[in-house]
């Protein structure tokens, strides 16, 4: 077993495929070796598909030696968020209101996945209905965070997340509703892909709210990143090509006047910005004077169609939630049908608004999340810290999510539990990921 395997990248592992180096085999073999031996796999993944694995490396590897590989990815072992439906294999979305739901057929972007070839590890925890960025949940398992097993791994893909983190997955694929995907992967070290929204096929994903409802990698590139966006969708890969810093237009939100910042977060993303500056990159600080605005319309949009999606089950057996999850849904019944409308009529008027104010930038960073990963212990003792503190870690992320933006969070070297977010325009995902690139080879 070559444990080296578990901490390379997609990108690298896929080049190793396609020259001979690897065995498909043996790289599957390797990760479900590790799965089993590992002590927190419990914690982690919900079921462990092995038969499914193996068979799909033993053909990725035929078609290795035939010479006729479907993509850069084929033959490479990942995890799948427990919302993504998988043939005979449960999927409850974490959450006891749906245990035992077992889907007989592949949800679009699992099946669209094998037919890349790539090779499907298992599924892994997350929060109940994916409905909390803190990655908590108390009614099935919560991940340990990759660098203190007392800190919250973030949500609701904390799963997905900390299965990569810990070297039992090249990649995982999750959710992202309000930060999902960005949130763990800022807090575990990882790059996280939220998709410009209807991107990826939602088709046989359990959904929270699927107006906001991406889907994206949890990985440990934004090459990475951008060979899974493509065997995900219509197989074209980001174009990746070196752009000189210089040649980057950045405008750096100032965050100061949507809400409080720790100050341990403040100061990592000044050191952050301070080493993009000192490489050229072109930066601008400030940014629009709406955000608390568009902020403010979160709990109208969010948690009625959360409340409209999963009310009647929550109510038909309320002990089956968490109390602070189930509280969280049950503001979406104070909403009316014309506050949601009103909310989405005033939301589509800050996009416009957005885009334009934007226009002349390549990308707008922050922290991904206000806040460094807080203990679980006192998550679970404490109701309204948990709803704090659930509220604030998704306020950075939820931005793109509200002006459907399409964003990554990159980690920062010597900044363990900590990334910074760049948004792109809705649509532009690769080109995000190209510009991205810039910014990882400075900060990581």
């Amino acid at each position: 077993m070559n444990t080296d395997w578990l901490w390379m990248t997609a990108a690298e592992l896929g080049r190793g495929l396609g020259d001979g180096a690897i065995d498909a085999r043996d790289l599957t073999e390797t990760y479900l070796t590790a799965i089993s031996e590992h002590p927190e796999t419990g914690r982690i993944f919900t079921h462990v598909t092995a038969d499914r694995a193996r068979a799909e490396a033993a053909a990725a590897q035929e078609r290795a030696e035939k010479g006729v590989r479907r993509g850069p990815l084929d033959g490479i072992p990942l995890s799948w968020k427990d919302l993504f439906d998988t043939a005979g294999v449960p999927t409850e979305s974490g959450s006891l209101l749906l245990k035992g739901r077992v889907p007989e057929r592949d949800g679009a972007v699992v099946a669209r996945a094998a037919r890349a070839g790539m090779v499907c590890l298992g599924k892994t925890h997350q929060t109940e209905l994916a409905f909390s960025g803190l990655g908590v949940n108390p009614k099935t398992r919560t991940p340990p965070n990759v660098y203190d097993a007392k800190l919250a791994p973030g949500g609701s893909s904390s799963g997905a997340a900390t299965s990569v983190a810990f070297g039992l997955s090249v990649a995982g694929i999750g959710s992202d509703t309000g930060g999902s995907v960005r949130v763990p992967s800022a807090w575990n070290g990882l790059v996280g892909l939220k998709t410009t929204e209807k991107v990826v096929s939602l088709e046989g994903v359990v959904p929270l709210c699927p107006r906001f409802d991406t889907i994206g990698p949890l990985c440990r590139s934004v090459e990475d990143a951008g060979l899974i966006l493509a065997a995900l969708t219509d197989g074209k890969v980001a174009d990746l090509a070196e752009i000189p810093a210089r040649d980057l237009r950045v405008l750096v939100l100032g965050t100061e006047d949507i809400g409080p910042t720790e100050m341990e977060v403040t100061e990592n993303f000044g050191n952050a910005v301070n080493m993009l500056e000192d490489a050229d990159v072109r930066l601008t600080y400030g940014g629009p004077d709406y955000l608390k605005d568009v902020l403010d319309l979160s709990s109208r949009v969010f948690t009625s169609e959360a409340w409209a999606t999963w009310g009647d089950e929550i109510n038909a057996n309320p002990g089956a939630m968490s109390d602070q999850v189930r509280t969280r849904f049950e503001i979406g019944r104070e909403w009316s049908a014309s506050d949601f409308i009103k909310a989405w009529q005033r939301l589509n008027e800050y996009r416009g608004r957005y885009a334009m104010d934007v226009a002349g930038y390549d990308m707008v960073i922050l922290p991904t999340a206000p806040v460094a990963p807080p203990n679980v212990e006192r998550l679970l003792e404490d109701g309204d810290y948990f709803r704090e503190v659930n509220l604030q870690v998704l306020r950075n992320t939820r931005i793109a999510n509200l002006l459907g933006l399409c964003a990554v969070s990159l980690p920062v070297r010597d900044m363990p539990g900590f990334g910074v977010m760049a948004m792109g325009a809705a649509g532009q995902d690769r080109k995000l990921l190209r510009e991205a690139r810039v910014l990882e080879r400075i900060l990581s």
